[in-house]
């Protein structure tokens, strides 16, 4: 197995990943190109998205032994979010969703015909039900949301124009059935980054607007905006909520409830935030830094 050895904590420090008052990482592995997101999976280990160089066939899911990246399931495209039923790992990879047993072994659990509408960059993903159901968004146009300085201004003509056609869908595992859960809206052209609570309620961000929205029994609502560049999103054991911005690169936190508090920025100065995992009894954020080719283990307290 292809194996990266631990870069040195003191010397990414030094290089400034850490913002003024934010918390400071206990561990920063090197993972390779393009880490996307993370999650606990099979043996209480961590398991990563590598993205690598765009190249048909070399994206790779990664497992961390220790303080080393391990090849665990290959031959994959681009693998963004990752999640874990409990006996499979879940894992988008642009325009299908692959499951992965305790072997590494991948297979389809939707490819793009099995989508009622037509997909462009699936992203994140969430597990609910007790690993029954797996929600996946659609980030839409995600390739006409940059200018040349990065996401189009607000109000601006390209911002006007996005196509509004993110979506997040609901993919029982049992069946592989797919069915649209929240459909496309110009308030989420580009939904990133899901979570869902115990009561079924869903939470998720979008990429482009930064709108942070709540889904229960009826439509989405806005609850809060102000997170452009969201990527992952997570409440901790107290209702505390978790934000990520890839563009910003950090980490926000809102405290007691979705609407309560300011945002705190809890760590800044990454070169890209991406989908993170809240570990909840180790106490710490596992941050994909994608530019960087980085995980870090940030602690929390809740």
């Amino acid at each position: 197995m292809k194996k990266l050895n631990l870069v040195s904590l003191t010397a990414i420090v030094a290089l400034g990943c850490v913002g003024a008052g934010a918390a400071e990482p206990t561990k920063i592995i090197p993972v390779g190109n393009r880490p996307e997101s993370v999650t606990k999976g099979f043996g209480g280990r961590y398991y990563v998205t590598v993205m690598m160089g765009q190249e048909e066939g070399d994206g790779v899911i990664r497992v961390i032994d220790g303080d080393i990246a391990k090849d665990f399931a290959t031959g994959m495209d681009e693998p963004k979010g990752i999640g874990f039923t409990g006996s499979h790992l879940v894992t988008t990879d642009v325009k299908k969703v692959w499951k992965v047993d305790q072997g590494g072994n991948k297979s389809l659990l939707a490819d793009e015909g099995s989508f009622p509408v037509p997909v462009s960059y699936l992203n994140d993903v969430a597990v609910a039900g007790g690993g029954r159901y797996v929600y996946v968004s659609d980030m839409g146009a995600n390739t006409k949301m940059f200018g040349p300085d990065g996401l189009w201004p607000p109000g601006s003509p390209e911002a006007k124009a996005l196509p509004a056609i993110g979506r997040i869908f609901r993919i029982n595992m049992a069946d592989g059935e797919v069915s649209v859960f929240v459909n496309n809206s110009v308030d989420w052209p580009t939904p990133n980054g899901i979570t869902v609570r115990r009561d079924g309620t869903v939470y998720f961000v979008d990429f482009f607007t930064g709108n942070l929205m709540e889904k229960g029994r009826f439509q989405p609502k806005i609850i809060r905006t102000g997170f452009r560049g969201g990527d992952g999103i997570e409440f901790d054991p107290k209702g505390n909520l978790y934000i990520s911005s890839w563009t910003r690169g950090q980490v926000w936190l809102i405290e007691q409830n979705p609407t309560g508090h300011n945002p705190k920025v809890v760590i800044s100065g990454l070169r890209s935030a991406a989908d993170f995992y809240l570990d909840a009894p180790e106490k710490r954020l596992v941050i994909p830094d994608m530019i960087a080719g980085t995980i870090i283990y940030l602690p929390i307290e809740y």
